[in-house]
């Protein structure tokens, strides 16, 4: 599997992004996909996960109201729509692939992406 992060870049708060997880080498729609982030000297955080099937969705209690999480099975992406944007979203964003679902443990997502950069400036 390989995944593919884009749509980073420099905002401002209040502001919006849509990030992009592009997955291949196998079949997309067996695979949930997460959404994780890690900020200067922090750990890495959970933001969004969504099931193989889309039916099951979870989001971090930081992000629930302003973030949304998608899939389109037609494009082998997952999305991550991010609203509201303050510094506190700045960070490297990361997609993850698990057979199924695994929601906000990352140490269960078998494959990585090499992240993106979201910067918010206040």
């Amino acid at each position: 599997v390989q995944l593919q992060a884009s749509g980073g870049g420099l905002v401002q708060a209040g502001g919006s992004l849509r990030l992009s997880c592009a997955f291949s080498g196998r079949t997309f729609s067996n695979y949930g996909v997460g959404w994780f982030r890690q900020a200067p000297g922090k750990e890495r955080d959970f933001v969004a996960a969504i099931s193989w099937n889309g039916f099951a969705i979870s989001y971090a209690d930081s992000v629930k109201g302003r973030f949304t999480i998608s899939r389109d099975s037609a494009k082998n992406t997952v999305y991550l729509e991010m609203n509201s944007l303050n510094a506190e979203d700045t960070a490297v964003y990361y997609c993850a692939a698990v057979r199924g679902f695994s929601g906000s443990y990352a140490n269960k997502y078998d494959y990585w992406g090499q992240g993106t950069q979201v910067t918010v400036s206040s």
